[in-house]
């Protein structure tokens, strides 16, 4: 866990219990819209593989994660900046992937080496979303 933290705070981003309070570096204040089009996307946020959610026009919403269907009732936007941005920090044993974070990670794909997933605006758009969703 201690690697994950200096990591973390490496990349600027400050843990806080199991949060992260302040929004990424260089992000703006969260969009709401283009948060659920991330969720959304097969092929940017792939969440919808793993999740399900209350986004009728996707079919095939997974069932092998938390459904997020009431996450901003569950999680605070530091709370779910941290499960998304490094959800590892957490719970060593999930598999789902860091969104944000890029160093001390193991068996990442050729394209994605070194790169987030989700950019420091794209997280804080995902959040937004996800505090809506009571």
């Amino acid at each position: 866990m201690a690697t994950a933290v200096l990591l973390l705070a490496a990349a600027g981003l400050v843990v806080v219990g199991d949060g992260i309070p302040l929004p990424l570096p260089g992000a703006a204040a969260g969009d709401v819209a283009r948060g659920r089009a991330l969720v959304a996307n097969r092929q940017v946020g792939l969440c919808l593989l793993c999740h399900r959610a209350p986004i009728a026009e996707v079919a095939q919403q997974g069932n092998l994660a938390t459904d997020l269907a009431g996450a901003g009732r569950r999680w605070s936007a530091a709370q779910l900046r941290l499960r998304v941005a490094d959800p590892k920090r957490l719970d060593p044993a999930t598999p789902m992937p860091a969104y944000h974070r890029t160093e001390g990670l193991t068996r990442v794909g050729a394209a994605w080496k070194g790169k987030p997933v989700f950019d420091a605006q794209q997280l804080e758009d995902v959040v937004a979303y996800l505090q809506t969703l009571r």
